[in-house]
């Protein structure tokens, strides 16, 4: 859960000389960043460094990121006129940058630990096309979910079609497991996912089936929803922190794996209490296979590295 980023100093000493997206589009740099936390911290796995509205730019919607603010589309998507004008593309050739990345990244690792993969699902990516960047109400992309159906369908299928080919150009460049992130999903009841999101995630998770490496699919504030996600895909279903572990598990089902699931302000807590909130998640697995420890969500610039540190430490060592 963004292993990489501001709370590392390597990071922000690369930040001050390059743009995120400069990081990227340039492999070397990608795969530099992708690689600081492996260095420093005792993960699992290593985290592909990119973003996940790459994909946007390549379709007709070019965005930058504003300093305090986020993500910015230049132009967002206002009616079905706009969505006509979206463009399919390959990902292998307008995304060959990230492809090359991954190709480095597995090189340098040298399979000391797994790659992980990423991309955006449809209703996040939807979600900042429409809105032009984050929102607190995401009433625009409803108010077009609901007014429109035809063309936010028209819309998601696009999107869909673009995330499916990507993630299989990152199996085939060398990821070993892939993550479907679908951060803004928990604003939608289940009857509303069911109709606006499901059919469009489950696309993508039937298009990697059969490829041979794990499926991820996550999202926050989704306890409502755990269920509804489990069938539209993936092996290991993420739940936030807001639903205790065990109960998360229920939901889903247990022939289903579980990634999750610390609070991340809990890592800006004293050493022990951050340590005593990990062993609760812990716990609450009870040492069945396919619990795959991780915060809710990704860990805040303002985290001490020390803290991140121990916290690795602390869950390789914890016994029942």
């Amino acid at each position: 859960m963004r292993q990489a980023g501001r709370y590392m100093a390597e990071y922000r000493a690369l930040r001050e000389r390059y743009s995120l997206l400069e990081i990227c589009r340039t492999p070397e740099l990608a795969v530099t960043v992708t690689l600081q936390p492996i260095r420093r911290i005792e993960v699992d796995a290593a985290i592909l460094f990119s973003d996940l509205l790459l994909p946007l730019e390549p379709m007709g919607l070019p965005f930058d990121f504003v300093r305090g603010e986020g993500p910015s589309v230049e132009t967002p998507i206002r009616n079905e006129a706009d969505i006509e004008r979206l463009s399919v593309f390959e990902p292998r050739e307008a995304l060959a940058h990230v492809l090359e990345t991954i190709r480095l990244v597995r090189l340098e690792l040298a399979n000391r630990v797994p790659l992980i993969g990423f991309a955006g699902a449809p209703f996040t990516l939807a979600s900042y096309a429409i809105e032009g960047g984050h929102s607190s109400t995401f009433a625009l992309t409803k108010h077009l979910m609901y007014s429109n159906p035809k063309a936010w369908h028209c819309l998601c299928d696009k999107l869909a079609v673009v995330v499916a080919e990507f993630l299989k150009a990152q199996i085939e460049a060398g990821v070993q497991a892939v993550q479907l992130f679908d951060s803004w999903v928990g604003v939608l009841n289940s009857a509303d996912y069911r109709e606006f999101a499901m059919p469009h995630t489950r696309r993508i998770f039937d298009a990697l089936n059969g490829l041979g490496v794990p499926t991820i699919h996550f999202g926050t504030g989704t306890a409502s929803i755990l269920g509804e996600m489990r069938d539209a895909g993936g092996d290991v279903i993420g739940a936030d922190w807001r639903i205790p572990l065990d109960e998360a598990w229920e939901r889903i089902g247990r022939d289903h794996a579980i990634q999750g699931n610390l609070d991340p302000t809990l890592l800006l807590a004293p050493m022990q209490r951050m340590l005593t909130a990990a062993d609760e998640v812990l716990a609450r697995a009870g040492g069945r296979a396919g619990h795959i420890f991780n915060l809710g969500h990704g860990i805040l610039p303002m985290t001490s590295v020390e803290h991140v540190q121990a916290l690795a430490r602390h869950v390789h060592q914890y016994r029942l």
